[in-house]
């Protein structure tokens, strides 16, 4: 149970920041200004969850003679697959490989375009510059966050061949409506445009009932230490598409196969494989393999821990008129992976960087998810400047990643509320 939390505040909330201290009415001394930080420990913004059954399935893999390409990598795409609803998982070194395989899979090569959010770690867009295309900015929804399939319709062309949608902070993208305009888009261009949702923050999130990873052509998965499920690293594609299935297996392991049927010569013995594709070597390990499947038990209360966090978070942001509270569309039912704060410059004397700093001074060490992707010099030198997509770039400004974790105790959560009260009490208008 959640203790009931009393901030010291003045006696009127109404009176100004400025004037308050002019009367001499009481405020807690920011520790960025000298003053007690509210814990005496840093808190950061995400930490993985290993138990004693993680152990214990990773020392099971290396007691035994198959480190990778052996019996756990089909466990757990069957796993993913029970979890999700998807027909098919091909799992894989890490996301950014997922996403390069996907866009391959894909067909995308020189001469097309890839759309995808600007609000998403850089692999979201390099997928497409692995592959020789082009990545298209669309810019997000105000509210929620995600990409707006509004924008994503007015950046389509005849070169579109893959929109990327990520599921920001574990929100579920509008699947359907991105569908839909990805099916429009085909119509007239007369071939087809994939979805492509990355999901490296949604694992375990659905979407009207349906989990994520079964509804977009390709879904893909991250299993990066910071995600609510992890491997160390680690990656997966799910597809409905046995034709898109067959493509991921070739491409992760060099573009070789051995199955008779994709053979293009007479096979010279049993010992006989050949490639025919360039693919990558993106195998996972059997030891990463068990870790995630271990990982996958302790899901539910993962998930059940995230929410509570979350719950707690939006209802004492919820009635601060200096913050703004992450909208959630109804149709996802969220497993969160990052919870976003966002401030209100306008009701406060201070900016993001100087929130950030004093947060990080009360010992609540943030994060910032993410710099536009088309803000990095790499990008620049592409020719990509600023001013493409202003509710982006406005949400960059604004924001800072709270601390989110299965791990985190009610104290630590209170101790991350009472940092964000204390100082938009000494900062707000």
């Amino acid at each position: 149970m959640w203790e009931d939390y009393e901030h010291m505040r003045p006696e009127d909330e109404n009176v100004p920041a400025a004037e308050r201290k002019g009367k001499g009415m009481q405020m807690e001394k920011l520790a960025i200004d000298g003053g007690a930080p509210v814990r005496e420990t840093k808190l950061f913004y995400g930490h993985q969850y290993i138990d004693e059954a993680d152990v214990e399935a990773v020392a099971q893999v290396l007691r035994y003679q198959d480190l990778t390409c052996g019996p756990k990598i089909t466990e757990l795409e069957d796993r993913l697959c029970a979890l999700t609803g998807a027909q098919y998982a091909v799992v894989c070194s890490n996301g950014t490989a997922a996403l390069h395989i996907a866009c391959q899979a894909a067909g995308v090569g020189p001469g097309d375009e890839v759309i995808t959010t600007p609000i998403t770690f850089a692999a979201s867009a390099n997928c497409a510059l692995y592959c020789g295309a082009k990545p298209v900015f669309a810019d997000i929804d105000a509210e929620t966050y995600n990409i707006s399939p509004a924008s994503v319709r007015a950046h389509m062309t005849e070169a579109t061949r893959a929109v990327v949608a990520v599921d920001y902070t574990g929100q579920a993208a509008q699947l359907d409506e991105l569908l839909s305009v990805c099916g429009e888009a085909g119509v007239k261009t007369g071939k087809k445009v994939y979805l492509i949702e990355d999901g490296a923050h949604s694992i375990g999130t659905r979407y009207k009932g349906r989990g994520v990873g079964s509804i977009a052509d390709m879904t893909t998965f991250s299993f990066h230490p910071v995600k609510t499920v992890t491997g160390g690293e680690g990656g997966a594609v799910l597809t409905n598409s046995k034709e898109l299935y067959d493509r991921l297996v070739l491409l992760r392991a060099h573009g070789i196969t051995r199955k008779p049927e994709q053979l293009m010569h007479e096979p010279h013995g049993a010992w006989y494989y050949e490639q025919i594709e360039l693919g990558m070597n993106y195998r996972m390990t059997d030891i990463q393999a068990a870790l995630i499947i271990s990982q996958l038990d302790k899901l539910p209360k993962f998930q059940e821990r995230r929410k509570e966090i979350v719950a707690r978070y939006n209802e004492a942001f919820s009635a601060m008129p200096e913050l703004f509270v992450q909208r959630e569309i109804p149709e996802s039912d969220t497993t969160r992976h990052l919870y976003i704060l966002r401030i209100r410059p306008e009701r406060l004397t201070v900016g993001r960087r100087e929130f950030f700093d004093a947060m990080a001074a009360e010992n609540i060490c943030c994060n910032v998810h993410y710099i536009p992707v088309y803000y990095h010099p790499y990008y620049e030198k592409l020719g990509y400047r600023k001013g493409l997509c202003p509710n982006a770039e406005k949400l960059y400004e604004e924001i800072l990643s709270l601390p989110l974790y299965y791990a985190m105790t009610d104290q630590d959560v209170e101790d991350v509320i009472h940092a964000v009260k204390k100082i938009v009490e000494h900062y707000k208008k």
